[in-house]
């Protein structure tokens, strides 16, 4: 059984003026949120071996909240994350994966409508969570019967979908 974390990057301020979307920092609630999301994941043994994180500014700095609080496993940050479609990221996870866990730190719409396609089933109360929408910090937490490398639409369980308002 494999096991793929998606998180979608904690609030953001807006952009300043001549400062690029890509570019745009965590705001003091994202910040705060980003520790929670970690002190989450630690608390329920949510560990992964590996890492991808969008290379824009506001995925990084959530990385940085998460890892002060729990373990994020090897990491490596990706243009790509920032710009792929859902598709192009199940192609990111497929490259990257193979047993064990695997913890993407992206974007919506991405991080949203990957989830929805890969959890062919899944807890009653994460899936109707999910269905309201993916918000900032939002965790979605889905299994896999085999290996990530094969992950596709459907196959996966979603097992869990968490928010920093969650105990």
């Amino acid at each position: 059984m494999s096991r793929l974390y998606l998180l979608r990057h904690a609030k953001a301020g807006w952009a300043l003026p001549g400062v690029r979307d890509f570019d745009r920092p965590l705001d003091a609630s994202g910040l705060a949120d980003a520790e929670k999301m970690g002190t989450a994941m630690r608390t329920r043994s949510y560990v992964p071996d590996l890492t991808l994180c969008s290379n824009a500014r506001r995925a990084r700095e959530t990385l940085e909240g998460l890892a002060g609080q729990t373990d994020t496993g090897r990491v490596l940050f990706l243009d790509t994350l920032y710009s792929d479609d859902a598709a192009g990221y199940l192609a990111i996870i497929r490259g990257n994966g193979g047993p064990g866990s695997l913890l993407v730190i992206g974007h919506n719409p991405m991080m949203e409508d990957l989830a929805m396609a890969v959890a062919g089933g899944g807890d009653e109360a994460a899936l109707a969570t999910l269905n309201q929408g993916f918000p900032t910090s939002g965790l979605a937490v889905i299994s896999f019967p085999g290996n990530l490398a094969d992950a596709a639409r459907g196959s996966g369980h979603l097992d869990a979908f968490l928010t920093p308002a969650d105990p």
